[in-house]
């Protein structure tokens, strides 16, 4: 039995989706607030049986705050892949985030403890990446640098990463991947499944940029990772790096939007001495903060270079990926996604 948290996400249904595949039977977590025809209805966009992968999942609401909770949803699970995270740039969400990615991941460590688990997955994000190497890329050993200001978002899933570290160095086989900007299908209103909408209805841009990797990527390499028993390391998951107004222009251009307008940096600036002096009246104000701008202004090179080599793998190319995916976006009215 292998568990994956986060199941109802981006990146979590195409994991279930690819162990289904490969015949093996998989517990998946779910909230009560989760919407399960979404997922069910977006296996369409990975194959052609959706029906039938969906129906074999066994699905269960789990509580990350409840230890028993936990402990339940781990009965006869060998493996367990965590892709539950919030993701948010919001100060309003710093809370919630912190108890979510480093407190939940904690409690589903502890209770793996004294249980039938024997490898463990954990998604992290390129984030934590901090410090250029020879080559000036980021790559694995850029560590966090914690005298460097960063995003509540990125110093959960740095501290996420700590707790799997220690469960690593108790005993547990564990793995971290670092994923890019994940494109995927369905789950359009959430974490980076907001992609293709927010370059649908936004015609301005920034002028910094990230690396982006294809859903089925993450999915395919992570359970290769697991299934080669390949524990005690972290891989970057990226394709390739672009503008935020390349890949703005390139799904803008096929929905027949005009072409991406980029916001000046200055205008970025009163935005963030807006924030210094009225924030506190305007909650959307609070998101020009300098980190959330440092990281719409730089664009940093990132090595794929490891897993490329370790798995012998071939990255979806970004230009592939965006068409397939908005396709499906364009298409996800037709089969109610």
């Amino acid at each position: 039995m292998i568990l994956v948290t986060g199941a109802t996400g981006i990146l979590g249904r195409v994991i279930v989706l690819e162990l289904l595949k490969r015949g093996k039977t998989v517990r998946a977590t779910k909230r009560k607030s989760s919407n399960l025809q979404e997922v069910r209805k977006s296996f369409q966009f990975y194959t052609e049986t959706p029906n039938e992968y969906f129906d074999s999942i066994e699905w269960i609401e789990v509580d990350f705050e409840d230890i028993h909770s936990l402990q339940n949803a781990l009965i006869g699970v060998e493996e367990v892949y965590h892709c539950a995270a919030k993701v948010s740039f919001h100060p309003k969400d710093e809370k919630k985030m912190y108890q979510t990615n480093i407190e939940g991941t904690k409690q589903l460590l502890f209770a793996c403890q004294n249980s039938s688990v024997k490898k463990f997955l954990f998604v992290s994000s390129i984030a934590v990446l901090d410090g250029l190497n020879e080559n000036g890329e980021l790559d694995e050993s850029s560590d966090f640098n914690p005298k460097i200001d960063h995003s509540a978002y990125a110093i959960s899933k740095h501290f996420s990463e700590m707790e799997v570290w220690r469960a690593s160095a108790e005993g547990l086989n564990t793995v971290i991947v670092n994923p890019g900007l994940i494109i995927g299908s369905g789950n359009w209103k959430e974490s980076s499944g907001t992609l293709f909408m927010e370059f649908e209805k936004n015609d301005y841009t920034f002028s910094g940029g990230t690396s982006y990797v294809d859903v089925r990527d993450v999915a395919q390499i992570s359970i290769e990772l697991m299934e080669k028993n390949i524990f005690g390391e972290r891989f970057i998951l990226v394709s390739e790096s672009a503008k935020y107004e390349e890949i703005g222009n390139s799904i803008r251009q096929k929905l027949g939007k005009s072409p991406m307008k980029l916001l000046p940096n200055v205008v970025l600036k009163v935005g963030f001495y807006l924030n210094l002096l009225f924030g506190w009246l305007f909650s959307p104000l609070k998101m020009a903060n300098k980190v959330n701008i440092k990281s719409v202004t730089e664009f940093n090179k990132i090595s794929n270079k490891k897993i490329k080599e370790k798995l012998n793998y071939e990255f979806i190319l970004l230009e592939e990926s965006l068409a397939f995916h908005l396709e499906n976006y364009i298409k996800r009215k037709e089969v109610g996604s």
